[in-house]
């Protein structure tokens, strides 16, 4: 059981947050800059903290190099990673 995410990073921000969600992607703020993969290190961590599951449980499955990347959550069913986001302040996705 894994659920798939997408999600739009704007990296370089003032701090990590979640911003809401945009044309069907999540979007998120992260501190870290788009070099060497500190971004994609950074949303990995942000998730799992936000999300209360291991990193090891977050795969970058697409978008390496770019802001919209998709991401595998394992071991969390859709209807599980959308009340933990309720949870954490982020509004369901409109249509």
């Amino acid at each position: 059981m894994s659920t798939d995410l997408w999600i739009r990073v704007l990296p370089r921000a003032s701090r990590n947050e979640w911003v809401g969600w945009r044309d069907g992607r999540l979007v998120v703020r992260l501190v870290a800059p788009p070099v060497e993969g500190a971004a994609n290190e950074a949303c990995r961590t942000f998730l799992a903290e936000q999300l209360g599951v291991r990193r090891s449980q977050i795969e970058l499955v697409a978008g390496e190099k770019s802001r919209v990347k998709r991401i595998r959550i394992a071991g969390l069913e859709p209807a599980e990673l959308q009340a933990r986001l309720r949870a954490r302040g982020v509004p369901d996705p409109v249509g």
